[in-house]
């Protein structure tokens, strides 16, 4: 039977401890939530490190993370932070806010590793009000054939996943979003990682219709 523990992956939370500040660059992360204002749902939070780069505008986030070693070390970001940030559990599929209740919403590589992209991304139209903004930054599949096929192969042998914490390098984010009913804006597809392990990635915003 599922339970809290499904989302428990100690060893994992002790590598992203480590990974997670240079995963992203501080220009992407402030170029990332720039321009956001009002209430903010971050869902997959992580180690909280985007926090430090919410612009003053933003009056109060609700960061989503699911993993509890993460979230014990967002907790610590959000005390530190200069705005009001409250860590609750919760996954993408099914988060623990009301309808409507957000002006925004942050994804930084978290589709890649939740169970169902549909769902989590229905569940963003839900809570965000019309208009509000989607703003994400996710690794996606390669345009490329031959490094296509290799994500799609490290995804279906389990190997990348597992020792990601579910996380998949073969999906068609960007196409997910369109699907899902976002209306696409201004966003970029550039290439992120250490030489032979860079990866696709895109980021941008989307609004709720």
């Amino acid at each position: 039977m599922a339970g809290p523990q499904t989302h428990d992956h100690p060893l994992f939370a002790r590598f992203w401890k480590l990974a997670a500040p240079g995963a992203m660059s501080g220009r992407d992360r402030t170029e990332l939530l720039a321009g956001l204002r009002g209430e903010v749902v971050e869902v997959g939070a992580g180690t909280g490190v985007n926090f430090a780069h919410y612009p003053p505008e933003v009056t109060r986030v609700v960061a989503v993370e699911p993993e509890p070693h993460l979230r014990v070390e967002a907790e610590k970001h959000a005390a530190r932070a200069a705005i009001p940030v409250e860590v609750v559990d919760g996954t993408a599929e099914e988060l623990p806010v009301a309808d409507g209740a957000f002006d925004g919403a942050v994804l930084s590589l978290v589709l890649c590793s939740v169970t169902d992209q549909a769902t989590a991304l229905a569940e963003l139209q839900r809570v965000l009000r019309p208009g509000g903004e989607l703003r994400f930054y996710e690794h996606v599949i390669a345009h490329r054939e031959r490094p296509a096929a290799l994500q799609r192969w490290l995804d279906s042998s389990g190997i990348w996943p597992h020792l990601g914490a579910g996380c998949h390098v073969a999906r068609d984010t960007l196409g997910a979003i369109e699907r899902s009913g976002f209306a696409l804006g201004e966003h970029r597809r550039f290439m992120s990682g250490l030489g032979p392990f860079a990866l696709p990635h895109i980021a941008g915003v989307a609004t709720r219709r």
